[in-house]
C-alpha cells in the first residue's frame, strides 16, 4: 500500500474530524471513503459517457432510431406494470 500526503487547511481538518466522529469512524477512514466514493462516481460518469458515445456511433452507422411516440408508449406501459413488446429501431420514413 502506498502513502500519499495531503495538506488540509485547519478549518477543513476540524470539519473533517467532526464529520468522521459523527459517522463513527476515524478521519483516515473518512478520507478513504470519500476518495472511494468520488472515484466510483467518476468511473460511473465515464461509463455513462462511453455508453452514450457507443449508442450515438451506432445511430450514425445504422441510421436507425425509434419514433418518440413508440418509445413513450413502451415506457408508459412499463411504468404501468405491463410488459409491452420492445419497439424496433428502424430508419426514419419506414
Amino acid at each position: 500500500m502506498s502513502t500519499t500526503t495531503i495538506r488540509l487547511p485547519d478549518d477543513l481538518k476540524a470539519r473533517l474530524a467532526a464529520a468522521a466522529e459523527r459517522a463513527g469512524t476515524t478521519s483516515h477512514n473518512f478520507i478513504l471513503q470519500a476518495i472511494l466514493e468520488k472515484t466510483e462516481q467518476e468511473e460511473q460518469r465515464q461509463a455513462f459517457h462511453d455508453e452514450a458515445e457507443a449508442r450515438y456511433a451506432k445511430l450514425v452507422a445504422t441510421g436507425e432510431t425509434l419514433p418518440w411516440h413508440e418509445m413513450r408508449a413502451y415506457l408508459e406501459g412499463r411504468m404501468a406494470g405491463k410488459t409491452p413488446s420492445r419497439p424496433v429501431a428502424r430508419k426514419p420514413g419506414r
